[in-house]
């Protein structure tokens, strides 16, 4: 499936990859933003290894009001997305999350789901919500009626479906307005260490040593 077929949850479940991949995919993005951008609060894309007792959690902003958070935790994988212009968010619903967004979440996802990180006045801030238990085959969503309702935040997370690097690098060179070495991406992107010559080639005015310690934590994390 081309990324830009990925408009629903629907589509969505059907091409994320398993939580392993997913992981990996979301702890690259992390790296190269950490290299791109070594301020932490002008990151796109973060991945917080201690973000709550047993569990890490990948997210996206991108200042504008769109945002993802996946939590990763020994139960599985919980994903929510806000699209901010979808008719499917709770401020345009008097506050209420859209009917069947999470219809059929299993138990051990509720306190990912009522989390006040991503609630506001203890409504989940979500238009697209995923989940995986651990050792399930395939992604869940609720029963969301989409009619005339699209698009409901999937298309944030498309780039976790790109499994070369060459989506971040396009939007790399759109957002950060840098030509990233594609060779260097692909590097992040299959897990491999990190050396100086790397990171050089894609920020020269930083050292590996500049962020060795976050990068450490980022890639030596585990979900279970």
């Amino acid at each position: 499936m081309n990324l830009d077929d990925i408009t629903t949850v629907y589509d969505l479940a059907r091409v994320l990859p398993d939580i392993d991949t997913l992981q990996q995919r979301c702890r690259a993005l992390a790296t190269l933003e950490a290299i791109i951008g070594p301020e932490w609060e002008s990151r796109y894309y973060s991945y917080d290894a201690d973000w709550n007792a047993g569990e890490q959690m990948a997210s996206m902003r991108n200042g504008s009001g769109d945002e993802y958070s996946i939590v990763f935790s020994p139960d599985g994988v919980f994903i929510r997305a806000f699209d901010h212009e979808s008719k499917m968010s709770p401020f345009a619903n008097d506050g209420d999350l859209w009917d069947g967004l999470l219809d059929g979440l299993p138990e051990a996802f509720l306190p990912q789901a009522n989390e006040p990180a991503f609630s506001y006045e203890g409504t989940l801030t979500a238009t697209c919500c995923l989940w995986r238990l651990t050792g399930a085959a395939t992604w869940n969503t609720g029963n969301p009626d989409l009619h005339g309702a699209q698009p409901d935040g999937a298309r944030l997370l498309a780039i976790l479906c790109d499994s070369t690097g060459e989506s971040y690098r396009a939007f790399a060179a759109d957002y950060y307005e840098v030509d990233l070495d594609l060779g260097a991406v692909t590097h992040v992107y299959a897990g491999l260490p990190l050396t100086d010559q790397l990171v050089g080639l894609l920020n020269p005015d930083l050292a590996l040593a500049d962020i060795l310690e976050e990068v450490t934590a980022i890639n030596e994390s585990c979900h279970a």
